[in-house]
């Protein structure tokens, strides 16, 4: 259990859903995990779960100078960071692009989007000199769209332009950028949006089927992909959305 020994890993949203998932899978491999994240209750919780040697702060992404501060921070605690996981997401709204604020849109946008960037910018000297890793979670909904939930499917879709081009843009300092890609998995978020549709005591069935392997998983199943992407296994695999979606995207079946 030592694919990502002593590799420091600066994890986004890594408090609850995917990101918690992958904290603890990163633990248990042997990384060093920093948590940079919205709520200092669940932070502390995680942090204190995973045992000694890990680090968390509160950082909103969306926010260049926390970005910028959390990162010296965990540069000055490690002095390196080999892996930068731009995990924190949000979802909401679940509405049709018309009804959409602006509001809603530049939070979108904000924390799906540009809190890449602030990552990036203030992390990428460090990931140069450790010659790292960049993973990004996107989403299905990236490639095929998503019926109400048009300014979420437009951020993933960036993320995942985004994530081949930075591989281009970064290979020559051998540093690799991937993402992953799932479709439906439990998390708080998707529940939260679950709660929202207009059929929502149908929508865990709903939430199965459209997985051809036959149930909607949690975020385990993400973070053993995340493990594959961050450790030396995966080494020449650069500019790859890789689906983490039990077949979601293989076209439309008999439900």
């Amino acid at each position: 259990m030592d694919q990502l020994k002593d590799k420091v890993i600066f994890l986004t949203g890594g408090s609850e859903g995917i990101g918690y998932e992958c904290a603890k899978a990163y633990a248990a491999e042997g990384a060093k995990v920093i948590i940079a994240s919205l709520k200092q209750e669940q932070i502390e919780s995680v942090v204190s779960e995973l045992g000694p040697g890990h680090l968390g702060m509160v950082c909103d992404v969306s926010k260049e100078s926390e970005v910028k501060a959390a990162i010296e921070k965990s540069i000055k605690e490690y002095g390196r960071i080999d892996a930068m996981h731009n995990n924190a997401g949000i979802a909401k709204p679940a509405k049709a692009l018309h009804e959409t604020t602006a509001e809603e849109w530049d939070n979108l946008m904000n924390v799906n989007l540009k809190g890449i960037y602030h990552t990036i910018k203030y992390g990428f000297e460090a990931l140069k000199k450790s010659q790292g890793s960049i993973l990004n979670t996107s989403s299905l909904v990236g490639e095929i769209g998503q019926e109400m939930h048009a300014a979420y499917s437009a951020t993933k879709g960036g993320v995942n332009a985004l994530t081949k081009s930075m591989a281009l843009d970064y290979a020559k300092y051998h540093i690799r950028v991937n993402a992953v890609a799932p479709a439906g998995v439990w998390t708080p978020m998707l529940r939260k949006w679950n709660a929202e549709q207009p059929e929502e005591k149908n929508m865990e069935a709903y939430l199965n089927a459209i997985h051809p392997l036959g149930y909607c998983p949690g975020g385990d199943v993400v973070a053993d992909v995340c493990v594959f992407l961050l450790s030396h296994k995966a080494r020449f695999i650069t500019g790859c959305i890789i689906p983490v979606s039990g077949g979601a995207e293989l076209g439309y079946r008999k439900i």
